[in-house]
């Protein structure tokens, strides 16, 4: 198990485990939403991604990596502005919603109507649910039940994932 796998399954475990687990409902995702079924960002090759992405982005969106925490500029982020997918610039945050969570990710309590899919990930082995861009199908990171009001949610997201655009 990575230290990131120990960081995240020490902030499920934090406080009422049986919450974190219920938040994990799978979420037929964007694949279904016809806004974005035939984006040309789903045909581009993961090669192709690689090049666009450079490695650190291209692992965590294309091959659900995980930066390593405190690491992402954006984590200290405070101007007024939208965050965008780094694959195709799709509009998923409000700088607004951006809160300090203490877990070396920025994070969000709300996210863009429309903007994201979920589904399950068991990858360290308890259900997780991990959230992507709706057109690019990037990954971004995982969402939890312990964010603040009023959504009560943390859409806990890889600062390389991400590119911050100054209102």
């Amino acid at each position: 198990m990575t230290q990131i796998d120990r960081v995240h399954r020490r902030h499920l475990m934090f406080g009422a485990g049986a919450l974190a687990l219920g938040a994990c409902s799978p979420g037929a995702a964007d694949a279904q939403d016809a806004r974005y079924a035939s984006s040309p960002f789903r045909r581009i090759s993961d090669a192709e991604w690689r090049r666009r992405l450079g490695d650190a982005s291209w692992r965590v969106m294309r091959h659900e990596g995980t930066e390593r925490p405190y690491t992402s500029p954006l984590n200290d982020e405070r101007r007024a502005g939208t965050y965008v997918c780094k694959g195709c610039e799709l509009p998923l945050f409000r700088s607004q919603t951006k809160y300090d969570s203490r877990t070396g990710w920025p994070s969000f309590y709300d996210v863009i109507a429309g903007s994201i899919g979920t589904k399950t990930d068991f990858a360290i082995g308890i259900p997780r649910t991990e959230y992507h861009c709706a057109r690019c199908l990037g990954h971004q990171g995982h969402v939890f039940d312990d964010g603040p009001r009023p959504t009560g949610k943390r859409y806990c997201n890889n600062g390389v994932a991400l590119t911050f655009r100054p209102a």
